[in-house]
């Protein structure tokens, strides 16, 4: 049961390393797309709000995935429980 926390540990700090490599990624990629759209002179129409608006969907659900309800600590309470209702005694 050790290894599953150690496993669950792991599993959760990967998350979170994740979510801070894509963030930085989205500055980079937000200051590049804002770059291009002021040096291309045509101002009235505001195209880099498409791209980033996506990525920054995939980075709030990076983000969820990372700090969200489902994240966590599991406690040994957690674990008990489910391992009863898996051998069915509960």
């Amino acid at each position: 049961m050790n290894d599953d926390l150690r496993e669950a540990a792991r599993k959760r700090i990967e998350g979170k390393r994740a979510f801070w490599r894509l963030l930085f990624v989205f500055v980079i990629i937000a200051i590049i797309l804002n770059v291009v759209w002021l040096a291309s002179g045509y101002r009235e129409y505001y195209w880099p709000v498409w791209p980033m608006l996506g990525f920054a969907i995939a980075l709030l659900f990076t983000a969820l995935n990372a700090f969200g309800p489902g994240s966590k600590p599991i406690s040994d309470e957690a674990i008990d429980r489910e391992v009863r209702r898996i051998n069915g005694e509960g």
